[in-house]
């Protein structure tokens, strides 16, 4: 008999994946609606949709012995409400309220505490599912377009941000994930401070109240804006040394962020052409630092009121 996490597993990524291709293909190729139409190159967009995946089972596959990846009713109700909260908040949010000058559409997206927050409660399976379906649905109710691998992104944050849950010692996984994220956040930084001079613009910056593109180069505070997350994650880790769960929560949900959206955008040197420095200075950094600040800031509320509800019922 085939084992039940393993089948559960497959079919959420089979989910995705089928979501995603009807999205597209049926809604943006043949009915043609703008909303739901990708930009060049959809082909390769969805072979890195697929690598992300792959990625995510082989993850699953490695540690397939954990209770975390067990997929049950509870679960399932849960990959539900926080796809459907994150695709609301992502449309409010990303696009209508903030924008940041980068290469790509990146707004400040407060949202983005939600798949963190799904996965470090509720498991990876869970934290994917909210990150890659609500980013999608968010990216169609907001209309400027799908990208399918920043939404498998997306879901790789969550699904980081879960496995909190594989390590039974959490203070220890937090120091070597802080060591982690101090490397890639140092590096990100590094890259824009040695190439600053070049003043990448950013060619598709949309501006809704002028109506237009704009040609804003990337802002010093978005350039340091990893390097100012990081401090204030472990600031969060250790002015709440008493409380594991936000230390955490934050901590694991940095290193999703800088993963899945280091991810996405290194994806675009192949799909858009985009030279390196475009894509983590264009791209990355403008999405993944002010991130992480709202992971600091947003994620242990969320922790609090969940335990705070927890403690209520009795569960």
């Amino acid at each position: 008999m085939m084992d039940r996490k393993l089948v559960n597993i497959s079919l959420t990524l089979i989910v995705v994946f089928a979501s995603f291709l009807l999205l597209v293909w049926v809604g943006g190729s043949v009915l043609n609606i703008e909303r739901l139409q990708t930009g060049e190159r959809p082909l390769l967009r969805f072979v890195f949709v697929a690598v992300g995946l792959v990625a995510a089972f082989g993850v699953y596959w490695v540690t397939r012995a954990n209770k975390a990846w067990e997929v049950g009713t509870r679960e399932v109700v849960y990959m539900a409400i926080g796809a459907a909260l994150y695709a609301v908040f992502s449309y409010l949010f990303n696009g209508t309220v903030f924008l940041v000058p980068s290469v790509s559409q990146v707004a400040l997206r407060p949202a983005i505490a939600l798949p963190m927050f799904f996965g470090y409660a509720f498991g990876p399976v869970v934290g994917f599912f909210t990150g890659a379906m609500g980013n999608m649905v968010g990216d169609a109710l907001t209309g400027f377009g799908l990208f399918p691998q920043w939404s498998v992104g997306n879901g790789l944050i969550g699904l980081i941000a879960g496995m909190a849950m594989l390590y039974p010692d959490k203070k220890k996984s937090m120091n070597n994930v802080l060591i982690i994220g101090a490397v890639l956040a140092g590096l990100a930084t590094l890259f824009y401070l040695f190439t600053r001079s070049q003043a990448i613009p950013n060619t598709l910056f949309f501006n809704p109240d002028a109506g237009i593109f704009g040609d804003q180069p990337i802002t010093l505070f978005a350039g340091l804006s990893a390097v100012i997350g990081f401090i204030l994650v472990l600031v969060v880790r250790f002015a709440f040394a008493n409380n594991i769960d936000f230390g955490a929560a934050v901590t694991w949900g940095m290193l999703g962020n800088l993963i899945g959206l280091g991810f996405a955008a290194l994806s675009d040197i192949w799909i858009n052409g985009y030279p390196p420095a475009v894509a983590i200075v264009g791209e990355f950094l403008p999405a993944a630092g002010p991130n992480l600040i709202f992971a600091a800031i947003l994620v242990p509320i969320l922790v609090a009121a969940y335990a705070a509800l927890r403690r209520q019922t009795g569960r």
